[in-house]
């Protein structure tokens, strides 16, 4: 007697579910995307806003002996900057948040400032767009002794936007995540309403001159 075959065959992924597939991708990316903006563009606010002066950027704190103002802006866009050029290079990549250069126009201008952050809000709409975000990446860290994690580029995107942050409004510095638990705020990809272009535009904002 001839054995049954007990193999069982996987049938194609229809068009309808890849194209469900294909779209929540890309809500994830918009998510990323307007999430990673929201937190650089409160450092734009605080530049045009509420800093007067070039030297408010390089007065140290009282409580934080060496720490300024231009230093946490600069250490705040590295994260984001170091990432995205990460995501550049080929596989397989390697990310260290350590790699950092110091002592940057930025930390001690405010046009400097400005344009930095903005030049890292351009990169990452125009890098994460097309980054697979579950490709694995290694972390190193010097704790002062070298340790190496694996971890992902959309892992790495949701611990930068969650912990970085200055805290001047009621809403400025917070999680977005709590923001919208809250009701105070409404990203783009919860709102349809809105698109891309309600976002504050690059070249609109370097064209403000306000310094």
């Amino acid at each position: 007697m001839a054995e049954s075959s007990t193999e069982t065959t996987t049938a194609p992924m229809s068009s309808s579910t890849s194209q469900l597939t294909e779209n929540a991708v890309h809500d994830v990316v918009k998510q990323q995307i307007a999430v990673g903006k929201t937190i650089l563009l409160q450092a734009v606010d605080l530049v045009d806003n509420h800093l007067t002066s070039d030297e408010q950027l390089t007065v140290h704190s009282k409580h934080l002996p060496g720490s300024t103002i231009g230093k946490h802006l600069r250490h705040a866009r590295d994260h984001f900057v170091l990432l995205i050029e990460c995501m550049q290079t080929p596989s397989p990549r390697v990310l260290s948040y350590d790699t950092r250069i110091r002592n940057t126009p930025m930390e001690t201008s405010l046009e400097g400032a400005r344009t930095a952050i903005l030049d890292a809000v351009k990169q990452l709409e125009e890098v994460v767009p097309t980054a697979n975000f579950d490709e694995e990446i290694s972390l190193h860290a010097i704790t002062p002794y070298m340790h190496s994690f694996k971890t992902s580029i959309g892992r790495e995107v949701r611990v930068i936007a969650g912990e970085l942050g200055i805290q001047l409004a009621e809403d400025f510095g917070f999680a977005p995540s709590t923001l919208v638990y809250q009701g105070e705020l409404n990203l783009i990809y919860n709102d349809e309403n809105k698109t891309d272009a309600d976002w504050p535009d690059r070249e609109t904002l370097l064209s403000k001159n306000k310094l």
